[in-house]
This record gives C-alpha cells, structure tokens and sequence, in this order.
C-alpha cells in the first residue's frame, strides 16, 4: 500500500522523484523519502514524516539530488509512521524502497546474529542488510540481488540502488505490482503508470516473480528461476491518466461530478442500441452458479449486483468477502463462474481469491478498472469498468462504474439464459442513469445542509432493504471513512434484532428508501426508530416522499429512477452527504487517516 518511483537517467531527478511521489500519495501518506546517488558517488537520502510537503520543505532546508534515485510514500504496516521507519532505508551501500510485507523478516534478522545494525522497526530494512552483506561478501551486485530475492517470503515491489553502480536500479515484484517506464537516454520504475504519467508513456509491467535490471540504456527482465525474459510493452495514453483537481476542492468532489460521464462510459462497453454487448469468452448458460468476490467498497457492488444477477437472470449467486474467502475453504461448484471485483486489479487479498478459484479449477472473471493490472492479466477473462484514474481514497466513480458493469452483465446473463424475451427496457433503465446522476447532483446545496447537522453527532446509522441495505453499507462506510463518525450499515428489518438497542434522542438514521415493493416495510421500520427519538433523514424519490416524508425530520428527494437501475442514482446522495460532513469536520477527505488508496498487502 505504498508508493514507489525510480530514475536512472542523464538528468538531475529529485525535483522529478518527488513529483512521482506527489501522484502515488493516494498509496500511502505516513511518511515520504527519497535516496539518490550524488556527483561524488555517495549514497544520500531525505526523509520526513507525514505528507510530502514535509519531505519538500526537508529537501529545502538541505538539498540532496544525482543522476538516479529512489523515493517512496509510505502507508505503515510494520513499525510507527516515523522519520527512522521512513523509506528509503539503508545498509552500508545499499538503499531500498519496499511495497509489501516480507513475512519472514524476524528470521532472517536472528540470522545476523547481532552483527549488524537495524535502525528502524521495519521489516524492510532486513533487504538492505542482507544484499550489502552479500556484496560485502564479494558477490556482484546482480548476484547479490538474486541471492536476497532467494531469502524473502511475503508479498514485495522493490526498487534498490547500490554505491559504486550510479547507472543502475534493481526492481523486482512479487505480490506487489511494479511497472518498468521507458525512456529517451533515461529509465524508470514506479507503482503504477500514475506514478510515471508524467515521465513514460511506454510502460513494461512485471510479472510475479520477475526481477529486473534497470539502467538509463534499456531493461533487462529475469523471470523467476532467473531465465532472461521478454515482457510486452503497453503504451499508455498520458490524458487518460491526468489528475488535476480542476475547479474542484478536493478529487473526492471531482470524482463524484464525474460521474455523469463515468457511468455513461462504463454503459458503452456492454450497450448496443437498447440490446446488450456479448463478451468475447463469457456464456453464462456453462454455468450454474456465480460467485463475486472483492473488498471493501467493492463488496458493496458485489452485493447490490447479486440482487440483480438473481432477480433479473435467476443466477444462483453469492458474495464473499474477499480477506475471509479462501480461509473459509468454500465448497466451490465445478460449473462455477467466480468474478472478482476491484478499482485497481492489485487488491491483495482479492487477488489471492481469484488464485485459488483458479486453483480449484472454476473459470474467472476480473472486473477492474486498470485493464494492465494483475488480476486482469491472470483471470480468464478481464472486464473494464472504465472509470478513469480515481484518486481520492474513498471510491465514488469506480462504486457506480462497477454497479453499472455488474448490471449490464446481469441484463447479458438474462438475454442468454433465457431469463428474460427483451432486454429493451431494461438497457433502456440503464442509459437513464448519467442523467438521473446529472440531477441528484443538483441536491447538492441541501445535501451540505443536511451533512452540517450530521457533523456534530458521534455515531448514526444507514438503513435500507433489497438492494438498497448494501447501499446502506455502503453509505456508512463513506462516512467512516472520511468524516471519522462512527457509522453502520443495517438491512432495515434487522434493527430490531439488536441494534436499535442504541437509538436514543436524536441519533442520526439514514433512512434509503425509494418507492418500490419494499417501500411499506423500510417505512415500518423507519417508524420503529422515530418512536425511540432518532433523527431521520429519508432518502427517497417524488411518491415516497408524497407518502412518507412528512414522518421524516429530512428529506432528501432523489430523481425517480427505473427500479432496477435506482441503486446506481441513489449512490450520488450517500457520497455527498459523506463528503460534505467531512468538510464541514475539517478531515482530510482525500486522504483520510490510516487509509491507503490501493491496498496491496493482506
């Protein structure tokens, strides 16, 4: 969950490195550093604690700068966000930047038997130690890198330089993604390709196990038993990958604007007319059941989508949290489709669901929004959401960008199950909603309203039925996110069955609950909770508003929306109201502590 960039090149590189370091700080923003390699050959670094403009104003006070250079942007997994934990780290000759876990880190620390030196809590300083030991030893540089890839378990990018090779950088992933940018007269190594948007438009993505020698020439890449390989090259257009703020505040905001276009995107991978795209490779008749996996937001996508794949293509289907999947050993259909979900196609712990699924023999589908990343290379079939770079921590365009993939694939199951005649209306359901979001976004003034009471409570709830209660989860989790209130998503019926033990006067309840077949009961249950002196906010549209705002303390009256698409709409509301409790708070909505961006270890 952290971030990496590298230069080997024939041009100063720290102003550069940290600019790289200020595109991947959505990975990570407990610390920053970077070490370079200087005129006279020394190996220097900086280092700071906190966001990267301590780190600049640290470069400020004493500038360090060469020809090649590492940096990094940390989010802490081993050992407190301080400046002796910050990366790079170094031993003797060499310096290290490290995504991951190195899982055996304390054994191979004993080994050393007191006779080095270890400065920090982490388990990254251990990978410095052992290659300066073997390069102590007499071993070449190239060697000495196989030989401490040789002693590591546990998930890693890693990106080294060593004093006396000022032409060189050692790369190596596995677990971890890592990209190789190729330049003119100069190379790179970073992340993700946001790291080196600015840099390279031609990147070289490594594969698990690989390792690579980088210098200001060319890359050569080893595979895992040490062969040497050939990766293919992928040009990536730089606009796709711009992420300027523009007018807006905060990327959050931005993000949430943007989806009057994103979704309308992510529909034209799958619309054709008022029909619906086959996938190269996808028949959902093969299959008797289908199995959605991811993480977090992701998961919440997952479950609205199961709605639809069981009511509208009567799919038997299930979700599963991705970090508890593979540890419950499912009893998996051998005519099973598992699907995994997630923004960037790096989720670890979904990544290693989708390795056992493959394992146990089913067919797999990554649905991502970074077609280049890991799970879209190794599932059998990749699905684009297609949202664009998202850079603000708390998922907004990729949340709608997955539901609507999730729904167009639903409508295709239909069509080739037989589940359905004509999928006329419900494709027409679907192109409804770029401009339903269009409208909900115009509640935004009242939304900020609403959030300003909201802001000064210590806990609230989100309640919702049928597809609407993972929405609820949902809408919790943005305000847990990003405001720090304590929040819980409930299936509005369960309440009762515990929880509601919590509500007293004035405890915020959000109550999702446009007119549908449920409508009746979430209103029931809404009533339950006023009589015990919750503060109610309604989300609804126009007829349950006529029908039930008036119960509500307030109301907020989403666009009317085809039922089976309102999920998608009424996504807009939740994410506002999250983003304007924050503000009003003062949090730091982008980058909310203790949270990273793309979250690369179990």
């Amino acid at each position: 969950m952290c971030g990496i960039i590298g230069i080997v090149g024939n041009a100063p590189v720290a102003p550069r490195l940290v600019d790289g370091l200020k595109r991947l700080e959505y990975r990570g923003y407990d610390s920053a550093g970077i070490a370079v390699i200087d005129a006279v050959g020394d190996l220097k670094r900086s280092r700071a604690k906190g966001k990267i403009v301590a780190l600049e104003a640290a470069l400020s006070d004493a500038p360090i700068d060469g020809l090649i250079g590492i940096a990094h942007t940390r989010w802490a997994t081993h050992g407190k966000p301080t400046v002796a934990n910050a990366h790079p780290h170094f031993s003797g000759r060499v310096g290290v930047v490290h995504n991951g876990i190195i899982e055996n880190y304390e054994e191979l620390r004993a080994e050393f038997n007191g006779s080095r030196n270890f400065e920090s809590e982490t388990d990254t300083e251990v990978v410095a130690h052992i290659m300066d030991a073997a390069l102590t030893q007499g071993m070449t540089p190239k060697e000495a890198f196989a030989h401490t890839l040789s002693k590591l378990r546990g998930a890693f990018a890693l990106g080294l330089i060593v004093e006396g090779e000022p032409d060189t950088l050692f790369a190596a992933r596995l677990g971890s993604p890592l990209a190789i940018g190729l330049g003119k007269g100069e190379n790179y190594i970073g992340s993700d390709a946001i790291a080196l948007a600015a840099l390279s438009s031609d990147m070289i993505y490594l594969e698990e196990g690989d390792r690579a020698i980088v210098t200001a020439s060319g890359a050569q890449i080893f595979d895992e038993s040490g062969a040497p390989v050939t990766r293919e090259k992928t040009h990536i257009d730089g606009a796709a990958m711009a992420t300027d703020k523009g007018p807006y505040a905060h990327y959050m905001l931005k993000e949430v604007h943007e989806q009057v276009r994103t979704t309308a995107q992510t529909l034209s991978n799958y619309a054709d007319g008022d029909g619906v795209k086959a996938v190269e490779g996808l028949d959902f008749t093969q299959y008797d059941r289908l199995t959605l996996i991811a993480c977090g937001t992701a998961s919440y996508a997952g479950h609205v989508g199961k709605y639809w794949f069981e009511q509208i293509a009567e799919l038997p289907c299930e979700i599963d949290i991705a970090s508890e999947f593979r540890y419950r050993r499912p009893a998996l259909s051998k005519r099973g489709l598992a699907m995994v979900i997630s923004q960037s196609g790096e989720t670890a712990d979904t990544l290693a669901a989708l390795r056992y699924c493959k394992d146990k023999g089913l067919a797999t589908i990554a649905l991502v929004n970074v077609m280049t990343s890991t799970m879209a290379r190794e599932a059998d079939i990749a699905i684009p959401i297609d949202a664009g770079p998202e850079i603000g921590v708390a998922s907004t365009k990729a949340f709608t960008s997955q539901l609507m993939a999730l729904y167009a694939l639903s409508v295709l199951a239909a069509k080739q199950r037989g589940a359905v005649d004509d999928v006329t209306q419900l494709m027409r359901a679907a192109a409804s909603v770029p401009g339903l979001v269009g409208k909900a976004l115009l509640q935004d003034a009242q939304i900020k309203a609403i959030a300003k009471d909201l802001a000064g409570n210590h806990s609230a709830f989100f309640l919702g039925r049928g597809p609407h209660f993972p929405l609820a989860l949902e809408g919790a989790l943005k305000l847990k996110e990003i405001s720090y209130i304590h929040a819980e998503g409930y299936a509005a019926g369960e309440l009762k069955h515990g929880p509601i033990a919590l509500i007293e006067d004035g405890t915020p309840v959000i109550v999702i609950a446009p007119y549908d077949d449920l409508f009746e009961k979430t209103v029931s249950n809404m009533q339950e909770v006023l009589s015990r002196g919750a503060h109610v906010t309604l989300i609804t549209d126009s007829k349950g508003a006529k029908l039930a705002g008036h119960m509500a303390h307030a109301v907020l009256i989403a666009p009317d929306a085809p039922e089976t698409v309102a999920p998608i709409v009424l996504s807009v509301p939740i994410q506002l109201l999250a983003y304007h409790t924050a503000v009003a708070l003062g949090t730091d909505v982008d980058q909310p502590r203790n949270l990273a961006k793309s979250v690369t270890v179990e």
